[in-house]
């Protein structure tokens, strides 16, 4: 396609640079809801360089087609950008190309987001097509067109734009808050400065040492003051060995808030079965979810090792050639069987190379399970726990002790349960929804739990597993909930990001009695926590873990990013959300919802989680490659 018109002939440059333009600042008011004049500097920066080197390194005959195919490629990379930033709430960079072989598999919930206006951005695209069509069909295609600028003129006005946009880049990337830096930026140089820190941080590795970066690691951790006194840690810890020997079922449950437990609408409860367990076991309230750009993976991947996901590539993607210290390499020590179970096909989040990374001995994914055809994803709940307690029965009449994951999937956005699997009604304020599909959603996956749990008791495991239960990432989208008609729908008080970012994590043990922990946390806490219960001493045994063992601490601080930026944290009081840095930040308290003010005194956390999280990222960079 060729971007030229009778008008445009000899500047094709002109037309496309306000075309982009026109775009740049549609994503603006897409993406950051606003559209500032001075930021729109760098962006108008950033497209002179790409079309000053389009139009020096470009033939005359062949300007036109190869503008005409720029422009298309910037339209679609901004409209899935736009999509994107909509699903997921923050501005994707070339990284997550890597997940592009992963947006069918999710393609009802991408669906879900679009809006109408984000086709503008493609719209240019089809007019031109047409105009080019009518005029190759009245054969009047030109063949070769003049430049009409010089080269050297072309060169200066690169190497101006250069200039300017390496000053923003410059300025811009000291900005920890990838939102904020993406909005100073502007999209184009936004992916420059991310190509520039993942070459520094590659080449940082080559001189990188994986004993001094765990040691500093350590080092760091000591200086936090986890617990009140000596005495505490230099004892036996608390529930040491509770569960020790004991077989371990851990269940990801798929997109589930805290919110639904203990939620009655009309009377009914949400989670009849999660609300029985609760009682019985250890219920962690507030307790935070931290994944990255691999959503589902990086739950499982941070669940099982305690380290940080980057935050620029799905971990399963990233890190899934490595050998990575873990909870089944661990167990694997005490001659456990580790296996995992996944109704989707094992190539999705590139789980096929993730579970070997991990150490898991074996896999359970699509061809083990009948589809019920429940969801897009295949197979229910339900069925997954039957493959699973039929795989499980095997290990235990061989007297085999066994670590075994289920990684729920029926309660996916766009959370549609089938009618034939409901089994709760919601009222008519809640019919057609998201929030009532999702309350739909939350009680089959609670009903299909409950069906599990019944079998393991009556199959005689029960009374020799420990189980833990974990929220993987959040349900609801915020632009199809709005936090005040949420609390008035259920009768809570709902924040858009403490309600929406707070999962579950509950540990039931066998013959220890029910017990609230109101000790702040997150997923990278799992790992040390269960494995205190199990017996296992971490620092015996020279694990690195970047998260605490939640029974044994009294205070907390755990990082977030890609869904909140980089130097977030959820401390034992707050919520934070730092702005260009700390001092321009908000903070919320994390009980009472309420903004504060005054965070002054949480500034050493704020530095504390940076670093912490930039530790964790080099030391998993830093482990070896596995055999292939």
């Amino acid at each position: 396609m060729e971007l030229q018109s009778s008008g445009y002939r000899r500047s094709p440059v002109i037309l496309l640079f306000i075309l982009i333009m026109l775009k740049m600042i549609l994503f603006r008011q897409f993406v950051f809801q606003g559209i500032q004049a001075d930021k729109l500097l760098t962006d108008a920066a950033a497209v002179l360089t790409l079309l000053c080197v389009v139009e020096l390194i470009t033939s005359a005959k062949w300007k036109g087609t190869v503008f005409g195919v720029l422009n298309a490629v910037v339209s679609v990379l901004l409209f899935a950008s736009t999509v994107y930033f909509s699903y997921y709430g923050t501005v994707p960079t070339y990284t997550a190309l890597h997940g592009l072989d992963q947006v069918l598999q999710i393609k009802e919930s991408v669906g879900a987001t679009l809006q109408t206006s984000y086709y503008l951005l493609l719209l240019d695209i089809f007019i031109l097509a047409i105009v080019y069509v009518i005029k190759w069909l009245r054969g009047v295609r030109g063949s070769g067109r003049k430049r009409i600028a010089k080269p050297l003129y072309v060169l200066i006005a690169a190497i101006l734009c250069v200039a300017v946009s390496g000053t923003y880049i410059r300025i811009g990337s000291t900005i920890p808050n990838e939102i904020v830096q993406a909005e100073s930026l502007g999209f184009l140089d936004y992916q420059v400065a991310a190509a520039m820190k993942a070459r520094k941080e590659k080449s940082a590795m080559k001189n990188g040492n994986i004993e001094e970066t765990a040691a500093a690691a350590a080092d760091l951790q000591y200086t936090y003051s986890y617990q009140d006194g000596e005495a505490v840690a230099a004892g036996t810890p608390n529930y040491f060995g509770a569960a020790k020997g004991k077989n371990v079922i851990v269940v990801q449950l798929e997109a589930f808030q805290n919110f639904p437990i203990h939620l009655a609408v009309d009377g009914k409860e949400i989670t009849p079965v999660l609300n029985d367990l609760v009682g019985e076991s250890f219920y962690f309230p507030h307790f935070f979810q931290q994944i990255g750009q691999g959503n589902t993976s990086d739950a499982e991947f941070m669940s099982n090792t305690s380290i940080y996901p980057t935050g620029v590539i799905a971990m399963s993607t990233g890190y899934g050639n490595k050998t990575v210290p873990s909870l089944p390499r661990l167990l694997q020590q005490d001659n456990y069987e580790s296996n995992t179970f996944h109704i989707n096909d094992v190539t999705f989040w590139d789980r096929n190379r993730m579970y070997p990374a991990l150490g898991f001995s074996k896999y359970y994914d699509k061809p083990f399970y009948n589809n019920d055809n429940f969801n897009s994803f295949g197979a229910s709940d339900e069925e997954m726990y039957r493959v699973g307690l039929e795989k499980l029965q095997a290990l235990r009449q061989q007297e085999k002790p066994f670590y075994a994951q289920f990684i729920t999937t029926s309660s996916h956005h766009p959370f549609k349960v089938p009618e034939n699997y409901q089994q709760i009604a919601m009222p008519d304020s809640l019919q057609g929804t998201q929030l009532g599909d999702y309350l739909m959603a939350m009680n089959y996956t609670d009903y299909a739990l409950g069906k599990f749990i019944d079998e393991l008791k009556a199959s005689g495991m029960w009374e020799d597993t420990l189980l833990v239960l974990y929220g993987d990432h959040f349900g609801l989208q915020s632009q199809d909930n709005d936090p005040e008609w949420v609390s008035s729908q259920l009768g809570i008080n709902y924040h858009d990001k403490l309600s929406r970012f707070n999962i579950p994590f509950i540990i039931h043990v066998p013959g220890l009695e029910g017990k609230e922990v109101d000790q702040v946390g997150g997923q990278v806490d799992i790992m040390p926590t269960v494995s205190n219960l199990l017996g296992i001493s971490l620092e015996e045994r020279g694990y690195t873990a970047f998260g605490q063992d939640l029974l044994n601490i009294d205070r907390n601080v755990v990082g977030m990013r890609y869904y909140l930026p980089t130097g977030s944290f959820f401390n034992n009081d707050i919520l934070f959300v730092p702005g260009k840095g700390f001092e321009d930040g908000t903070a919320v308290d994390i009980r009472t919802m309420e903004p504060v003010t005054d965070f002054s005194m949480y500034r050493n956390d704020y530095d504390y989680i940076l670093e912490l999280m930039k530790l964790s990222d080099e030391y998993v960079r830093l482990l070896p490659k596995r055999a292939q």
